[in-house]
């Protein structure tokens, strides 16, 4: 009998509203402001500790981190991971996860990955799970590829303390009379005895 004519919605907008725009409201969502949630902060990127190309460094260099020489270092060099710029130069043992040599290294180098760009110039032995030798690179020395291990392995130029023979038996304790005459007094000291 009755026709009743349903009323047709609004049209909605077809626009798509960005994200960070927090004053306007979404078709279908309650007109009542909300707090703006703070955006999420990005992690904060490592950044490599350089040495520049005007320093000079004598001593030895160890840690967990990453390393830019674009100067010069004389000794041993241990870290996460390590970069020689061309201008780098050097002179000692190096050991970290990740090498990358543009520049001078005199002395061996261990690494996981090892990379000798164009510019590199390697006097040394190099100990690696991956080598990477671009052409123009200078290597004098000898290749010696590691299994994959937790940590890679010293290098030819580290020095290890020297493992004792198995053949050599150990050096007996001598009892002296002084020692004797201690445990005596110790023997006699205790209580029940």
């Amino acid at each position: 009998m009755f026709n009743k004519t349903k009323p047709t919605p609004p049209q909605q907008n077809t626009v798509p509203i960005p994200d960070d725009l927090p004053d306007l409201t979404r078709p279908g969502t309650a007109s009542a402001p909300q707090a703006a949630a703070p955006a999420p902060r990005p992690a904060p990127q490592k950044t490599a500790s350089l040495l520049s190309s005007d320093l000079t460094f004598e001593g030895n260099i160890s840690g967990a981190g990453d390393l830019h020489i674009d100067g010069a270092v004389r000794g041993d060099i241990r870290v996460g991971r390590l970069t020689v710029g061309e201008t780098g130069n050097v002179e000692g043992s190096v050991l970290a996860d990740y090498v990358e040599i543009r520049g001078r290294v005199v002395g061996a180098v261990g690494g996981k990955q090892v990379k000798l760009m164009g510019t590199a110039y390697v006097d040394g032995d190099i100990t690696h799970e991956q080598l990477s030798i671009d052409v123009g690179a200078y290597f004098q020395g000898r290749c010696l590829q590691g299994r994959k291990q937790e940590t890679p392995a010293a290098p030819v130029g580290f020095q290890q303390p020297a493992p004792m023979p198995a053949s050599a038996p150990a050096p007996a304790p001598q009892a002296t009379a002084a020692s004797a005459a201690d445990s005596a007094q110790l023997i006699s000291l205790k209580p029940g005895a």
